[in-house]
């Protein structure tokens, strides 16, 4: 058994959170859940409630949380260094595994009939996926009829083409006035963000911003530079509140709104990350693979777990005063409820172009229904996976 206050050597960490890595099918529920049978309830690193509050604080930061739980253990036993390794061997598996993915992926005759097919499939389970993810995230995030609103809200702008930029934080600071019931204050900052809106109308406030309709690549596959990838990710990791499907509208804003993958590569991506053992959000190496080649892979990955890294790593101590401080709580908790509006926007955005793309409506529609249906009535680690798999195969029978 191993206390919390013994050490473990970094070889040791690592093989263990390597074997995580591996283990890590599912989702975070499922990663979660791995983590906290072994070193809590197995090996007893911490107590029950203490895990607990940890769990809390890093939901309600941006990041993966069980990426951010191994580095979290990993300081326990080894510091900061052990934080690191923790942290690079459960992401390390995912990692690697969508390099190959990507590689191979660029090398495959993506025009022939059956393969199309196959990816066809694949892209309506995803679709699927994303739809469950926004019902389920918005289970724990819309928790009060401000919130609700604040979410349509963010929806309708997303759907008029307002950017993040100011709807997120507009968000954030009305729900802190309204918690605090200054209506008067929280009425202000819509109208300024109104304003502010109606004046950048046609002039995004930021380049990839916005997707425009139909949008296809436009620059050559892997000439897009480190930087550019690397701040992205860096964008989309510090604004993932409750899970990887958040990261979805701010990755494809950039990555398709600047050209630098099509829809349906982007969609791919998603497919293919979702059937290996990973956190859902390394989608973006694969991104970050065909816009920058291995070099981009390798800056947007840093990028996007950035956060993760330096929220345990920084702050470590002093996290349990997040889930304290109510009015940081609230500001998080409406940023949360504008990043639901948005990726349901996505999600009709993303359904709706793959309809145009697929051979045939009604079967599209029934392999997409099939695929929510067992989202919800199967509960297993391994749903994604298969949901991925088997209306790829769905595909290939109907499409090809």
């Amino acid at each position: 058994m191993h206390g919390p206050e013994t050490s473990e050597s970094a070889a040791a960490l690592f093989w263990r959170f390597l074997r995580f890595g591996f283990l890590a099918w599912g989702g975070p529920v499922a990663q979660i859940a791995m983590i906290k049978r072994e070193l809590v309830e197995e090996e007893q690193w911490v107590e029950p409630s203490r895990f607990n509050r940890l769990l809390a604080i890093y939901q309600v930061l941006p990041g993966p949380e069980a990426h951010e739980l191994c580095v979290h253990f990993g300081m326990m036993k080894g510091k900061r260094l052990g934080g690191l390794i923790a942290g690079l061997a459960f992401m390390l598996p995912g990692f690697l595994l969508i390099l190959g993915i990507a590689w191979l992926y660029q090398r495959l005759d993506l025009h022939h009939p059956q393969i199309a097919a196959v990816f066809i499939g694949a892209q309506i389970g995803v679709i699927a996926l994303i739809v469950r993810a926004v019902h389920r995230i918005s289970d724990h995030t819309l928790t009060d009829p401000w919130l609700w609103a604040i979410g349509a809200a963010a929806a309708a702008a997303a759907g008029m083409d307002v950017s993040f930029w100011i709807t997120l934080p507009a968000a954030g600071l009305a729900y802190s006035a309204i918690s605090a019931r200054h209506y008067s204050l929280a009425a202000l900052v819509v109208a300024l963000a109104v304003t502010l809106a109606a004046w950048l109308s046609g002039t995004p406030l930021l380049v990839g911003s916005r997707v425009p309709s139909g949008t296809a690549a436009l620059v050559t596959p892997g000439s897009i530079g480190e930087v550019v990838l690397f701040l992205s990710g860096l964008k989309a990791g510090l604004l993932t509140f409750g899970g990887a499907y958040t990261a979805i509208p701010f990755v494809r804003g950039d990555a398709i709104g600047r050209g630098w993958i099509s829809e349906s590569q982007f969609l791919d991506g998603l497919a293919l990350s979702g059937i290996i053992p990973a956190p859902l959000i390394i989608f973006a190496t694969f991104v970050g693979y065909i816009a920058g080649g291995l070099s981009g892979a390798i800056a947007m990955t840093a990028g996007i777990f950035l956060a993760a890294f330096a929220f345990a790593l920084i702050f470590y101590e002093r996290l349990e005063r997040v889930v304290e401080n109510q009015r940081l709580h609230a500001f998080l908790a409406g940023v949360a409820a504008g990043v639901v509006g948005l990726i349901a926007v996505t999600a009709i955005q993303l359904g709706w172009n793959v309809s145009k793309t697929a051979p045939s409506l009604p079967a599209a529609a029934v392999i997409f229904g099939v695929g929510l249906a067992l989202l919800y009535l199967w509960k297993s680690k391994l749903n994604v996976p298969a949901i991925v798999l088997g209306s790829a195969a769905a595909g290939a029978l109907v499409f090809a």
